[in-house]
């Protein structure tokens, strides 16, 4: 699914990421279904892109490849028009669950990657000290990890990877295990975040209200193996900043796109 927007923005817009016939297969050698099967995709600078589909299609697959985690097994994903091949300070990820150590406290977890990186202890001091007030945690810098609530460590989570300046977030349902009310304003958090900084941000979620509240582009997958079955844009998240009101959740347009992606997930 595209209209003129898709077009028009694909036009004028930077690509970061490319995969061509992206595919990966667990059992190489055996007659089971590939994770992923052959995924053309283009992902250009600045979109915050939701990517949906029903349980197994390959969501955090793909995020993992993206990631470097995971090689493809057939066709190729750049960024920046380079092969990724493993693990670097390009992509930061964040995960449901946050990978942080819980015996630093959050400056230092937010500090860990620049002083992995070498970077000059000046410099670091005064980055940590930026993204702590981006992520509301200046109060809290001293805090070990463990005396954090779950939405604190969600956002030391995304402090830490954006102080490394990535050129996309790799988000895999980063809010799920969280409370109603701490999701929204996790929500509310890294949509600021993503306009201030025009970051681009790959986010995987089951929640179709969360992903046309943030997003401004949906991906909805298929069932094993996973394919692009529908990719169309989003304009609520920006409605919601513009207008500072969540008025947009309540529209007709919402509706439609909410049942529209809930028939396309059904489906499967």
């Amino acid at each position: 699914m595209t209209d003129g927007f898709v077009k028009n923005f694909f036009e004028t817009a930077n690509e970061l990421i490319s995969m061509d016939s992206l595919t990966l297969a667990y059992d190489k050698g055996g007659d089971a279904a590939p994770a992923i099967d052959k995924i053309n995709l283009n992902i250009y600078r600045g979109e915050f892109v939701c990517v949906m589909g029903p349980s197994g299609c390959g969501k955090s697959t793909l995020l993992n490849i993206l990631a470097g985690f995971l090689s493809p097994t057939g066709g190729t994903v750049k960024l920046n028009q380079k092969e990724i091949k493993g693990i670097d300070a390009h992509r930061g990820v964040v995960f449901q669950h946050p990978p942080l150590y819980e015996w630093y406290s959050v400056r230092k977890n937010i500090a860990f990657g620049p002083m992995m990186q070498k970077v000059p202890k000046k410099k670091i001091a005064e980055e940590v000290e930026t993204y702590l007030a981006k992520v509301g945690l200046t109060d809290f810098a001293e805090k070990k990890v463990y005396e954090l609530s779950g939405g604190m460590k969600q956002r030391a989570a995304i402090a830490s990877a954006l102080i490394n300046n990535p050129d996309i977030l790799l988000m895999d349902e980063p809010f799920g295990a969280l409370d109603a009310l701490t999701r929204e304003q996790m929500q509310d958090l890294i949509r600021k975040i993503w306009w201030n900084t025009g970051k681009t941000i790959f986010f995987i979620t089951h929640d179709v209200d969360e992903a046309l509240l943030l997003g401004t582009r949906i991906l909805v997958m298929s069932r094993r193996p996973g394919k692009i079955i529908a990719d169309f844009p989003a304009h609520f998240t920006k409605e919601f900043i513009e207008e500072n009101s969540d008025d947009a959740r309540y529209t007709e347009a919402f509706h439609q796109k909410r049942k529209y992606i809930l028939g396309l997930i059904n489906e499967q």
